[in-house]
């Protein structure tokens, strides 16, 4: 921990340096950019976002509390970050990328044969599919959770929900995702 984050610096802007938030910057732009490239699938946007993130972030700063990691803290302004700019965009969850939440939900180990090619294209339509039906906050905590490998506790700080709550979104995602899966793929 940095000496300035032992004194809670963070939140009084008068002991904000901007050497200061270069050394955030630094440190959490990998994770950030990992995150927002996890969602996206796509280099470029993913850089782009992680400076308009980092951009909100310096701005806001002076109303950075502490109640929540800093991780956290930028992690929830790159997740509205993003799905401000999918509403920007007039996109739709078809934009999200999948192979994470696939990987996540397969429990069988597949290989490279032309039919399992086929069966794990089949089974990411069938995410594509139950995600376009789970409300929002479901989403976003399947993403904070799977995408950035957050805690619960982690995800109820950047979504300001309970901690229980957070538990309860992603596991009636998971179960409704899972229902869909062996209904269908027998998995």
């Amino acid at each position: 921990m940095l000496e300035w984050e032992k004194k809670g610096e963070y939140g009084d802007r008068r002991n904000f340096r901007l050497e200061s938030f270069e050394t955030i910057y630094q440190r959490y732009q990998a994770k950030i950019y990992g995150f927002l490239f996890k969602l996206c699938a796509d280099a470029q946007l993913a850089e782009e976002l992680t400076q308009e993130t980092f951009y909100r972030a310096f701005v806001a700063f002076g109303k950075y509390k502490g109640n929540s990691s800093m991780f956290t803290w930028l992690a929830a302004i790159a997740k509205y970050t993003y799905f401000g700019y999918l509403k920007k965009e007039k996109q739709s969850r078809d934009a999200i990328a999948l192979e994470d939440v696939v990987d996540f939900y397969m429990t069988q180990s597949y290989q490279d044969s032309a039919e399992d090619k086929l069966l794990r294209r089949e089974i990411t339509e069938k995410v594509r599919e139950v995600l376009k039906e789970l409300p929002q906050k479901s989403l976003e905590v399947v993403a904070l959770r799977i995408y950035a490998e957050m805690s619960f506790k982690q995800v109820a700080e950047t979504m300001e929900i309970s901690e229980s709550s957070a538990k309860v979104l992603y596991f009636r995602a998971k179960n409704m995702l899972k229902e869909r899966l062996q209904d269908e793929f027998k998995l």
